[in-house]
């Protein structure tokens, strides 16, 4: 007995709103054989071949890598030859050249449109007003793109806010992106309060959400190699941030998830070049927040020279000149934020520092004292007991670069004159401090053997913002 129409115009549209805007692998498809071939011979599923040729070489599909060393050969059991498959995003399910990525052709979904999706209740000062009609405006007359640059702590999350309700208002669909989980499980409880009534899925690698079917979205850029002609709206926050700057299958990625017409708001701290050039040349609309939400000028980083800086470093030892710092400093109550350029420094440096302050007493157990890097299973457990000041001192990688708030805080960069940190790096990492009205400020220094142009670099552009924001 068949469906009745009804029926089966209900089941269309959960499908088109599973997997409209969506490229998949079959595996990643959950549907039994029957019922799949059956809408594959409808042509309500379409597919694409995962590795083509070109010029003799090949080209992955989904994440558009060309490079002959990031593609592999492995044998095909069912086809009793080898077959090339792409290393490059095997992270999201190994791409084989028999196989097929799938795309849905049937019918588009209709997103829902909300009645005032927003109920953040905030206040916005008088420059991220200026920001936020802006996004708005350019949400709202289905204009390209804008570049929003405000400093770090200038409140670019509650910016967005009234843009992205106006585009739930007007039935969009909204994906919010970021190079790094960690910003996504920064943003996710705050966007969910936010938006209280609407159903937000965040997307990155291990999260409880994966199926990718809300009308607002925030996930890391990677997720998005499993989307096409998905957004109306496309926001990518840290724009600047590693990888996405430095990996061409992330951007790659993005544009091909925004819809043939769709908006893409560009969120940064710290614009690289290209958008500076774009910028200057009138190619690419932008706004300027100079100034932090709580009105109080970015804190300029100080320099400290350690003569003996690769003695200590050998020994996994912070400086001399951190100790006399750390004994000296203008506010002892703060936690602590210190900055290593290397995973295995953050990891042999805990125990030395720990048991020398508590021979100092800065520090009464060494379960005050921790460490995380990209490689920590437990970092996001760690970075919410630091944020509740359950622990003193934060030992970190770049990976708390950006995108994660601390009420107050010092920040301590050992070895600031490393290649890892360049200028954008010194820039976020400077804005770690003095992000809450209780305590505006905040001490940052700079250990180092030697200046480097990052860093002479980094303190100018701070310096800069905080004169165009009215400082002195």
């Amino acid at each position: 007995m068949k469906n009745p129409p009804h029926a089966d115009n209900l089941q269309e549209s959960a499908l088109a709103k599973r997997y409209a805007g969506k490229l998949l692998l079959r595996t990643e498809i959950p549907m039994d054989d029957s019922a799949f071939e059956h809408l594959l011979n409808q042509q309500q599923f379409s597919p694409h071949t995962t590795i083509i040729k070109k010029f003799g070489f090949p080209q992955c599909v989904r994440c558009n890598n060309q490079k002959r060393s990031l593609f592999g050969l492995i044998p095909c059991h069912n086809c009793n030859t080898p077959h090339f498959y792409c290393r490059k995003c095997i992270e999201m399910g190994r791409v084989l050249e028999c196989q097929f990525l799938y795309s849905w052709r049937g019918i588009e979904p209709i997103w829902p449109i909300h009645e005032h999706p927003c109920s953040w209740n905030g206040e916005l000062t008088e420059r991220q007003k200026q920001a936020s009609d802006r996004i708005s405006h350019v949400i709202l007359n289905h204009e390209l793109e804008l570049l929003v640059w405000a400093v770090c702590g200038a409140g670019k999350t509650e910016m967005l806010y009234e843009g992205i309700s106006h585009a739930l208002e007007a039935g969009k669909r909204v994906c919010l992106a970021t190079p790094r989980a960690d910003v996504v499980r920064e943003l996710l409880p705050r966007f969910r309060e936010a938006f209280s009534a609407i159903h937000i899925q965040g997307l990155y690698g291990g999260s409880k959400d994966s199926d990718g079917t809300a009308q607002l979205i925030l996930a890391t850029t990677h997720q998005l190699l499993r989307f096409q002609s998905a957004f109306d709206v496309m926001i990518i926050d840290e724009v600047d941030a590693f990888p996405f700057h430095a990996d061409p299958s992330l951007p790659y990625a993005t544009n091909r998830a925004k819809k043939d017409t769709s908006t893409t708001i560009y969120l940064t701290a710290t614009p690289r070049i290209n958008h500076r050039k774009r910028i200057s040349r009138n190619k690419l609309a932008h706004i300027f927040v100079p100034v932090r939400f709580h009105g109080n000028p970015l804190p300029v980083p100080t320099m400290e020279m350690c003569f003996t800086l690769r003695k200590s470093l050998r020994n996994y030892h912070p400086p001399t000149a951190f100790f006399t710092w750390l004994k000296n400093r203008k506010t002892p109550g703060r936690q602590l934020l210190i900055f290593v350029p290397t995973i295995n420094l953050a990891k042999q440096m805990k125990a030395k520092l720990a048991k020398n302050l508590l021979v100092t007493g800065d520090i009464k157990s060494e379960r005050e004292l921790i460490t995380v890097h990209a490689s920590d299973a437990n970092r996001e457990e760690k970075v919410i007991q630091f944020r509740n000041k359950e622990i003193s001192i934060l030992i970190t990688t770049t990976i708390l670069e950006r995108g994660v708030t601390f009420p107050s805080v010092d920040v301590a960069v050992i070895d600031a004159g490393h290649t890892v940190f360049d200028e954008a790096a010194l820039v976020q990492i400077s804005g770690r401090a003095g992000r809450s009205y209780d305590d505006p400020h905040g001490e940052v220094v700079f250990f180092h053997d030697g200046k480097t142009n990052a860093m002479v670099q980094a303190i100018h552009s701070i310096k800069s913002m905080n004169k165009r924001g009215g400082f002195k």
